[in-house]
Formats: C-alpha cells, structure tokens, sequence
C-alpha cells in the first residue's frame, strides 16, 4: 500500500461524497453536487489541506444522453476504465449487506495542484471477483437502481468508506459529510464507539453519540423536501441489519422511515447549508437544528478560460493562489478582455456548429442556460410567450445555447427537453441549440463563450447554483431569480441583473414577464448599443464574484468554522 503511504501521517480530515467531479474522462460524477466536490478538492490540493476525498467508482457513469428527432432524450450507462485513471490499492474491506459479505476495492487519484501539493481520492468499487454477481455492480451505475440498490450504494460509501480509510491507517479527526448521501458513516462510527450499560441506570444508547459528533460535520444541498433520501427501516434492517440496535437508530433518524439528513444532523457537531438564503431554507425545514451557511464557490482556475487567465498573467502573476488579486480586473485592458472574450466565444460556436450544425454569429448576444433538467428549475421558462420572445428578437437579435439532463426517472424533466426541442424548431428567426450530453467540457465551453448566463428556478428552491460563479469568472452577465448565490453577488447593472424582485410574485407568468421587460429594456440594448458599458460590466464580475465566489474561501472557511476546533 505503498501508493497511500505518504497521505497517512496528514491527511486526518476524510470528505466524502457519493460523486466528484475529478475530470471530463473520468464519470463520477452527475451534475453540480459532483462539480463542487471536485472544486473542493482541486482548493485542498491548492491550499495543501490534510484531506482525503472518499467516493465511489462508478464504472458507468451516470447518464449518457441522446436527443432523438423527437427531442427525447435517449439515456444509457456512461462508462471509463478506472484502469486507465487510477490505481489499485492492494487492500479490500468487507461489508455485510443482505447477510453477504461484499467486499470494496479502493482505486487511488492522485488529484495534483500546479504548486506541487496532492490531495488523495479514493474510489470505491464493488465490482471484484471476489463478490457475488449480485453484488458486483452496487458501485457501478451513479443513483441508478431502486431504493434498495440507493442503500446498497449508500452502505459502501459510509460503512465502507470508513472502514477502507481505517485498513489504510488513516487517522481522521474530521468527517465532512457532502449530503445525506454519506450518513451510514457515522453508524460506522457509532459501531466503534459502543459503551458499557451502567445497571439500574436508564441510558437511551449504547453508544458513545457526542464522540460521533464530534467527528462529523454535515452540508446539506437541497431546499427541496423530495431531494431527501428517506428509506423504510423494513429494506434498511433487510440489508444492514447487524449495524446498529434499530430501535436507537430511529432515535436518530425519525420514527417512520429512516431519513438520511436526519441521522446526518444528529451525529453531526456542525452543519450547514450552501448560500445564506438557502441556510434559512434549511432551518425553516429542521427548526431543531442550528443550519450555518458557508456559501459554495467554484475553482477559478479550473473555469476561467486560458484566454482570460492570461490577461491577469500579466498583471498578477500569481493570481491563481492569490484570488483577491481578480480585484484589480478593472486594470485588465478593455479591448484584451473583449478579445479574449471573443475567443472563447468562437470556440463554443464553433462546437455548436459541429455538433447541431446550427451557425451562430460571435457579434450577436449569446444566451446560455445549462442545468440539470426538472421541474423546480424551470428550463424553459424562457419559451413561456413564445409570441413575445420573437417579438423581442426582432428588434435586437439573439441566440440561445442549452445544455443539461434529466435524470432517467424524471418523467417531468424529460417532458421538458422535449418542450424546449419543439420551442427551437418552431422559432425560425432565433439560431438557437440544445447540446446533448452535458458534460465538464462542454460545461467549460457554455460558462467562459456565451454573453449571458440565465438562471429562473422557483425561489427558495434553488440551493447555490455554481455555475452562475463560473460564468461570471470569465465576464459573462448573471441574468437570474434572485435566489441562492446570486443574491449575496448580485449588484444590478454592475455584476449582472435580477429577474423580479426578492419576495415578489414568483409564479411562471410574473417570472417570464419580469425576463422579458429587462431582456427588452436593459440587457439586449446594452450589448448592442454601448460596448464600453457592458466590457466595464465584465470587469467587475470578474472582480466582484471571482474573488468571493470561489472554492478557496470556501474551503478556508470550512477549515476555520467547520473542521478546527478549540
């Protein structure tokens, strides 16, 4: 195991998280939960933090999509070859679920920072001869499966990946739970933690809960009640029965059904959410709970196109390790901005044109809109007055690039694909484009070469919303709802534009109506009628979000709130 000697003397604190988002040849990941895991660890190689990231293998991805003629989208299996990535370690842990022993094969990425340091990713991966068939494909397909496959996954993740960290000789202070997803940990925890009954003194638990807590810390992503992975005790007791007394376990978890944040809020010491207002959302959904809030961030180097981070080459040498010199953007020179811009704007036609073989024009405002495809997001909102929306483009013409997934058992999200399909095929005057198979690259391409990065989920539904960050990084215009991250970065007419007002009616109509008006009256004119202001605009979003809204402060922060203690 000489591949993870060097990590074992520092690295005591363990993240983990059921996908992470490493690189584009690599599918372990799904969408933004994965993304942020990834730029997590990509500021922990950064800042040379003593972290392990824990997630699983994933052989075949989560979803490969396809568009048919129809606009459906065709979804199957995604697979890479660990092989080729990552490198086996000589070691595998069992874990009994459904009275099988299932033991787990940790791969090895070694996630390197320019600046020399390293960061170790484990890979957990069931897929050994050693298993049973049944057993061999639990790590293989990302969510895929039904609730008894979710726990399975789940079970590795926590269970096993507490237990490959201690076969290594791992010492961890610090568990950082990334979702509910990781929380069958601290039942792993809890099982070395067990104490002795007292006789004749009335004790609810026969383990040592505060020293759990004091291991873990907890983020939660998701304002959205469904996005809560609950699981009957009848399965749970089916598959890890032997892990914990069950009737101490729904102490902690709930008394129905096994409700996986629940356990992550009781054995954890710290917890948060992911931007100020979606804390409030989550302490409005668990009042018994102090929720705190470390706003999420993305990784600027990782997103800001090679164009752009040259430009501050120039006038920050280092600004890659030291972000708050993106203040001085506003030092950058206009037209090497416009022209950096520009580049990666063609590039993103370009690929739109070989992939869809719709033309665009570089010299007309692009719109871009690239998230993961369900209902509370509402990707084709744009299309609501489709009358309306071709009335505008005919007085300031613009496109619009889309890209994003639905996941394979939502019927809503694919329904709406579908809608936007049909929406660009009856649009004639509008170039517009859907790029299947939303990826890291193809994400690269949308945030550094479209003009304007729309967002319209229904507030409070959206938790951070990432990408919106990584638009900005690389001086494209937030033009979103005023919910997760943007209201803490959002300055109107300077880091971009609102679309309606916090607090105010919400609804599709009022929403659609609010985007179209400001898109009319505001975005579209400024584009086209005065260069300097919108360039001056670039400057400071670059300035303003890159230096805040990133995956450094981020990390520091969890460093200081969450993973120091006194």
């Amino acid at each position: 195991m000489i591949e993870v000697a060097r990590y074992l003397s520092v690295n005591r604190i363990a993240y983990f998280s059921m996908e992470v988002g490493i690189r584009q040849e690599m599918h372990t990941y799904s969408g933004g939960l994965g993304l942020l895991a990834g730029d997590a660890a990509r500021s922990a190689a950064d800042l040379d933090l003593p972290m392990v990231f824990v997630t699983l293998a994933s052989r075949e991805g989560s979803i490969k999509q396809e568009i048919d003629a129809d606009g459906n989208q065709i979804d199957g299996p995604d697979p890479w070859n660990p092989e080729e990535w990552a490198t086996p370690i000589g070691a595998m842990v069992a874990v009994k679920l459904e009275e099988r022993q299932v033991w787990i094969r940790p791969w090895l990425y070694d996630l390197k920072s320019p600046r020399g340091f390293q960061i170790p990713v484990l890979l957990l991966d069931t897929n050994v001869p050693e298993n049973d068939p049944r057993d061999r494909n639990i790590t293989n397909r990302l969510y895929f499966g039904d609730e008894r496959d979710r726990i399975k996954q789940e079970a590795v993740l926590g269970v096993g990946g507490v237990r490959v960290l201690r076969a290594l000789g791992f010492t961890i202070d610090t568990y950082h739970l990334n979702e509910g997803h990781a929380a069958f940990l601290s039942l792993a925890l809890l099982d070395q933690h067990r104490i002795n009954r007292i006789p004749g003194i009335p004790e609810p638990f026969s383990y040592d809960v505060h020293a759990v807590r004091e291991k873990c810390v907890f983020t939660t992503h998701t304002p959205v009640e469904a996005g809560h992975d609950r699981f009957s005790y009848e399965d749970v007791r089916a598959i890890v029965g032997d892990l914990i007394e069950f009737e101490q376990l729904k102490l902690l978890a709930g008394p129905d059904h096994l409700n996986m944040s629940l356990l992550a809020l009781n054995l954890s010491r710290y917890a948060n959410g992911v931007a100020r207002r979606h804390a409030e959302t989550a302490q409005t959904m668990f009042p018994a709970y102090k929720i705190r809030c470390v706003t999420n961030g993305a990784h600027v180097p990782m997103w800001m196109h090679p164009a752009v981070a040259d430009l501050f080459k120039t006038i920050a040498p280092h600004w890659a390790y030291e972000l708050e010199d993106l203040l001085k953007a506003d030092q950058v020179p206009p037209d090497a901005l416009w022209s950096a811009h520009q580049q990666a704007k063609r590039e993103l036609i370009d690929y739109v044109k070989a992939t869809t073989g719709v033309e665009m024009d570089p010299d007309v405002p692009l719109i871009g809109f690239a998230r993961r495809m369900t209902g509370y997001k509402r990707p084709d909102l744009l299309f609501h007055d489709v009358e309306r929306l071709t009335a505008i483009a005919g007085k300031r013409p613009f496109q619009v690039v889309m890209a994003g997934k639905a996941h394979p058992r939502d019927f809503e999200g694919k329904a709406r694909i579908r809608a936007i399909h049909q929406h660009m095929r009856s649009i004639k005057d509008v170039p517009m484009a859907f790029l299947p198979n939303y990826s890291i690259a193809i994400a690269s391409k949308l945030v550094s070469g479209t003009d304007v990065w729309l967002n319209n989920p229904v507030p409070p539904l959206e938790a951070s919303g990432t990408s919106g960050m990584k638009a900005a990084f690389n001086g494209v215009l937030n033009f979103s709802v005023l919910d997760g991250w943007w209201l803490e970065g959002w300055e109107e007419g300077v880091t971009g534009w609102s679309i309606g007002s916090d607090g105010s009616d919400s609804s599709p109509e009022a929403h659609a109506a609010a985007m179209y008006d400001k898109l009319e009256s505001t975005v579209l004119p400024l584009y086209h009628d005065d260069r300097a202001r919108w360039i001056w605009m670039m400057q400071q979003t670059i300035a303003k979000i890159g230096a805040v809204f990133n995956s450094a402060r981020m990390m520091r922060r969890y460093s200081t709130e969450a993973y120091l203690r006194s």
